[in-house]
């Protein structure tokens, strides 16, 4: 059997928060991306402290897991001076690259930590082999392609620069109605600025059309029974053509999603992990395998896929999703913190669960462990129905099970 002669790629995978960090290296990742508490664009997210931001990295590079750190905002003048004391931080911190789009954050960055690698963000529009040759001579080993590029494309920037310069490409998550993710809408919308990291996300919202001469008459440009949604994207999923984007020399695969939970980042983590590994070690098997990792991508919180821009420009007919909704197969209920000699599972409910409630462990392995809830007791022994409260520590018994510290529960819709 026949295998490809190129370097396995990059899984690389999102984490919003400390404990999604973990996740994330319990399934499988190679590289996750982070934001710390400024200069990112994902301000929203519960983002990493310095301290943890430090105590991150250091975990992760103890099992051999690299951590890009993200400061992709366009700035302002007044970021100048606050970005780079930010930048200083992470000569203490240590991360393997630091994420950017401006010129003038790139320069601040030089300036701080000059021993910190830096990727250009996808924001800065690369859609040539001249601009990442233009970067490259100024020292970047690493782009992210920008989100309208082809799989031909991409292959032309890689037969165009140097060996040593990686190309990194989104293969999975929500993609913006915008240039590169360079949306004003939110800005002139709400007064957040997206490219500042404050999106409000209006392409998810209702649209109508309203004649200049007819105030007041709404018409749908494109009416279901939910209504319009105009500027609301797909999800991009690649899972299915791991194949095309190997031949076309991208080093690591980008999962979208430093806002989702720890559910999304296991199944996706243990999802593209395990294809990658079947696709070099059997790459006929992996191809028979398709239909189960699809599957699996939509056992999760999704909207309708797509490949992108991928194979060509998309039609509206596969880009827009026509809805403000996500598929839902699964709840995440919360992950396991601890195991007790009586082989009660501890965790911290992130939705209702009850005594008798069917649930599953995710195995990094990619299987799913059923068991049934038996018992639950709260945090002084005594045995309650139900876990209700947010957050709220509780012990499960499940019976005899596989589980290990670090594993997702979930429970099927």
């Amino acid at each position: 059997m026949s295998k490809p002669i190129v370097k396995k790629p990059e899984l690389l995978i999102p984490a919003s928060s400390p404990e999604v960090f973990k996740t994330a290296l319990y399934y499988g990742a190679d590289a996750i991306y982070i934001g710390g508490e400024s200069f990112g664009l994902r301000a929203g997210s519960k983002n990493f402290s310095h301290d943890e931001m430090k105590a991150a990295v250091d975990m992760a590079h103890e099992k051999g897991v690299k951590v890009y750190v993200t400061a992709n905002i366009f700035a302002h003048n007044d970021d100048l001076e606050a970005a780079e004391e930010y930048f200083a931080t992470m000569v203490d911190i240590k991360p393997d690259a630091l994420l950017v789009s401006d010129p003038g954050l790139f320069m601040a960055a030089r300036k701080a930590c000059p021993e910190v690698p830096i990727h250009i963000s996808t924001q800065a529009n690369n859609t040539n082999y001249g601009t990442f040759n233009f970067w490259y001579e100024h020292g970047v080993r690493r782009l992210v392609c920008a989100r309208e590029l082809s799989l031909a494309e991409i292959k032309k920037i890689r037969a165009n620069i140097p060996e040593d310069c990686e190309i990194e490409a989104f293969v999975h998550g929500a993609m913006c109605i915008s240039y590169s993710g360079r949306c004003l809408l939110s800005a002139y919308m709400t007064g957040r600025e997206a490219n500042h990291g404050e999106c409000a996300h209006p392409c998810r919202w209702k649209y109508a059309v309203v004649e200049q001469t007819r105030p007041g008459q709404y018409m749908d440009v494109d009416e279901t029974d939910r209504g319009t949604y105009i500027f609301n994207s797909s999800d991009l999923a690649m899972i299915g053509h791991i194949d095309d984007m190997v031949d076309a020399g991208i080093d690591s695969f980008k999962i979208e999603g430093r806002m989702k939970t720890a559910l999304y980042v296991a199944v996706m983590a243990r999802a593209y992990r395990n294809a990658i590994d079947l696709y070099f070690e059997d790459p006929d098997e992996y191809r028979r395998q398709i239909p189960r990792f699809e599957r699996e991508i939509r056992s999760c919180t999704y909207r309708e896929y797509c490949t992108g821009f991928f194979y060509g420009k998309p039609g509206t007919e596969s880009q827009i999703y026509g809805a403000n909704t996500y598929q839902k197969g699964y709840t995440y209920l919360g992950n396991v913190e601890e195991i007790t000699s009586e082989g009660y599972i501890k965790t911290s409910q992130y939705n209702k669960f009850s005594v008798g409630d069917a649930i599953e462990i995710v195995h990094p392995d990619g299987t799913d462990e059923k068991r049934t809830i038996g018992r639950i007791f709260d945090m002084d022994g005594t045995s309650v129905e139900s876990a209700p409260h947010p957050r709220q520590e509780v012990y499960i018994d499940l019976g005899d099970n596989e589980a290990s510290v670090g594993m997702v529960l979930r429970r099927e819709e």
